[in-house]
Formats: C-alpha cells, structure tokens, sequence
C-alpha cells in the first residue's frame, strides 16, 4: 500500500474488506476472510491496527498489525477468572469483545459483555480486569443487557490530553467517567432519560448507543441514545437532550461529530427499539451544525423506497468532509462533501460492524 493513502477499512461478518481512495475508492483486500469481524481500532501514535473476530467455535480472539495488515500477531485475549460472578449464581464468561482503545501500543482497553474492561499494559500480551469498575456499586444491580444477554462495554474514549482520563459507554448501565487510569468511576448520567426503568432520574441503567468527544475541546461529548440524542458542554457532567422537532432524528445507534467544529454532528436514525428499520423504509442521514438546535436531512444517493437497513453503533467514521457508513444489510456509502451527496460501493457485503478511516 502506498504511503499517505487513505484506507476504508469494513469489518463484516465475513471478513475484513479495505478500500483504499484513489481518484475513485477501490477494492484493495479482503483479510480474515469468512470470519467476523466485530471490532477495528487504529492506534494515533503507532498506527497498529487491532481487529477482534467473533469466532462461532473458538470465540473470542483479538489480532493486531504493525504492517497496515500485512502481517499478523495473536494478543491475548481478555478472560474473567475461574469463578467470577456477574452476578450471585451467574458466572462471568467472555461472550462478546465490544470495543477497543488507547492511543499508544503499550496500554490498551478492551470493552466486553458481560460488562467488564479490561487493561493491557504491555502492548496486549496479557489483559486484566478492571476491579473498579467491575465492582462499582452501581453495577450489579442496574446493569442489565441492552439487547444482549448481558451489559456490554461498547464505546471507550480517551481524553487526548491525558491518558488516564476516559470515559466508557454501557449499555444498558450508563457514561462512567475515570480520571486515574480506572482506579476510581463516577456515573456521567445526569439529564439522561432512561424511559425503559421504573426510576426517573435514576443514576445508572442508561443506554448509551454510541459516545463520541470533541478532541480539540474534550469537554464537549456527544451521544447517540436509547431515548434521543444529547449534548454535553461540561464533560459529561450534564447531559442535554436534543433530538430533532417532532422526534425526528431520535433512535438510532450510530453517530460522528465534525473534527473541526463543536457543533457539527450527524446521525442515522431508525425508527425504534421494537422496529429497527429505516424510518418510511428510507435511508437518511441527519446533520446539525449548530449544536443541535436543527437538524437537516441529507438523503441524495441514498435509497429512499423500500429500504430496511439499519446502521451499527460502530458503522459510521468520518475524515475531513468524507463519511462513510455501512448497514447491517451488507450495503456501504461513501460522502466526501459531508453528506450533501452519497455514493454506494457495495450492495453485496454481509452485515457491516464496523467501518474506520486510517490515513496511512
């Protein structure tokens, strides 16, 4: 691959596709061929690339390259000791690998369901638990399975001016927020509406579906939610709905915010946790560059008439003015002037999981 390209890489449920932009996008390789490919991460400092296959007979496997995927090396893979409780009487397993971060080779988080994070400090050779978080006093009792069996660690994400502060998004569970490299958490929940649990103003057992931060200016998060999209402008102190007018755009899983500017995001809704459908049966994406306040539909390129597709919370990047999503039905889009126009590059994928930019 040459150097400063800029890759697409499309995890699927059957293999690792990567495209690399030319004048045109164009199909570059196929790796993991036939395998589930759950989970990409791409460190900032080195440029490895993570991916984590979701094995049917094997289970759980995480792999990294030094090489943009020439090469490949096993990591090890995150276990809960002989044991270990979700809960009394329910012992802890490894079903799902949710997410991965960090920024240098040396630490790495993994995300999981059932709802563990675990810590690598030596460049994936070995994992261990998170006992903080595992044993937050919120967890056991509000934590629940978000359309999983259990709870799953989804979204990592890492303040760019200090390591050990991060937040994670659970669902179902909430924004927990460390700044002492997971020594100790606090709920990031307030102003959130959880509409699925009996308490109101309830703490914890919400359901972020994707949590993204403002790099320039950290203090600004973004979430897409299980009941409306929110804003915060004080680090997750306090969460602001703001869904679009007659509760369009609302549910969805997946969304990017701009690079360059705070108030610019964009989501793709569905119509609902009961019908995870496009809404009318059209694709749209949703773009507010305004904080919020309005939200504009961006659907050229995009079908508009009998469409079923749905995007994954983790199916959505963004590089300069260039999106690119991916659905659960196998189709990939492409926008490179911010969405006013999209192009499709496959029909015939299987389920995309995930989709990220690497400028090489």
């Amino acid at each position: 691959m040459k150097s400063r390209d800029l890759l697409l890489l499309v995890g699927t449920a059957k293999g690792l596709v990567v495209y690399r932009k030319r004048v045109r996008w164009v199909l570059d390789t196929i790796l993991f061929k036939g395998l589930p490919v759950s989970t990409i991460h791409v460190e900032k400092q080195s440029g490895r690339w993570w991916v984590s296959l979701n094995h049917k007979h094997w289970g759980q496997k995480l792999h990294y390259s030094d090489d943009k995927g020439l090469n490949w090396e096993d990591a090890s893979t995150p276990k809960y000791s002989e044991g270990e409780e979700i809960r009394e009487g329910t012992l802890a397993r490894l079903k799902y690998i949710w997410s991965i971060g960090g920024d240098t080779s040396k630490t790495i988080w993994v995300g999981t369901e059932p709802g563990g994070l675990f810590q690598s400090e030596d460049g994936g050779a070995s994992f261990k638990l998170n006992r903080a978080l595992w044993e937050h006093p919120t967890r056991v009792d509000h934590w629940i399975g978000g359309g999983r069996d259990e709870s799953g660690i989804h979204s990592i994400v890492i303040d760019p001016r200090n390591q050990d502060h991060l937040y994670i998004g659970v669902s179902c569970g909430g924004v927990y927020e460390t700044g002492d490299g997971g020594k100790n958490w606090t709920e990031r929940n307030v102003g959130l509406l959880a509409d699925f649990i009996p308490t109101s103003g309830a703490t914890a057992g919400h359901d972020p579906h994707m949590i993204r931060i403002f790099e320039k200016k950290p203090e600004v998060m973004w979430q897409q939610n299980h009941c409306g999209i929110y804003r915060s402008a004080n680090g997750g102190k306090e969460w602001k709905e703001i869904s679009g007018k007659e509760g369009f755009p609302y549910y969805g899983f997946a969304m990017v915010i701009n690079k360059e500017d705070e108030n610019t995001a964009w989501v793709i809704p569905a119509v609902s946790d009961e019908v995870r459908v496009a809404v009318n049966e059209s694709l749209v994406v949703c773009r507010t560059t305004d904080g919020g306040k309005s939200w504009e539909e961006q659907r050229k390129g995009l079908p508009q008439v009998g469409c079923f597709d749905i995007v994954l919370r983790h199916s959505f990047d963004i590089h300069d003015q260039m999106l690119a999503f991916g659905t659960n039905n196998g189709n990939l889009f492409v926008s490179g002037d911010a969405g006013s126009s999209w192009e499709n590059l496959n029909h015939f994928l299987a389920t995309v999981y995930v989709v990220s930019f690497v400028n090489t």
